[in-house]
């Protein structure tokens, strides 16, 4: 299971994955339609109750991976937890390393891990292909 640790939403983890998200005013002319969002990987769709409901695990569950720093759903305007498909899928893959015996902070760390070295290794993928390593003498 690949997962994308590169949009644009709120994650507060080391590495990779603390990128934040940057409010921008987008002028109403150029705003999305809302049937937009609904491809979109990142958009904070689902409630607390439905994101557990889909991957399987409770609430508590959610907000001991929030607390642990892997995710952080946006909030609704009232304050409620808003999860993407994006943050389900590294819920999901978190919970499958709990479900395998791993303690929360263990599978938070595991989950971070493997996005920093998918990163990195497609980083020395990009630089094999543009010819950047290609300068080094041989044997090094």
């Amino acid at each position: 299971m690949v997962l994308k640790l590169s949009g644009p939403w709120c994650r507060t983890a080391p590495g990779p994955l603390r990128r934040v998200r940057q409010e921008v005013q987008v002028p109403q002319k150029n705003r999305p339609n809302a049937t937009d969002r609904l491809d979109d990987d990142d958009f904070p769709a689902y409630t607390m109750g439905r994101a557990a409901e889909m991957i399987g695990a409770t609430p508590a569950f959610l907000r001991a991976i929030g607390e642990a720093g892997l995710i952080t759903p946006l909030r609704s305007a009232g304050g409620h937890r808003r999860y993407s498909r994006y943050q389900l899928r590294i819920a999901a893959r978190a919970r499958e390393l709990v479900d395998a015996g791993n303690p929360i902070e263990a599978a938070c760390r595991i989950v971070i891990l493997e996005d920093q070295l998918e990163e990195a290794l497609r980083i020395n993928e990009e630089l094999r292909r543009s010819g950047a390593g290609s300068d080094r003498p041989a044997g090094s």
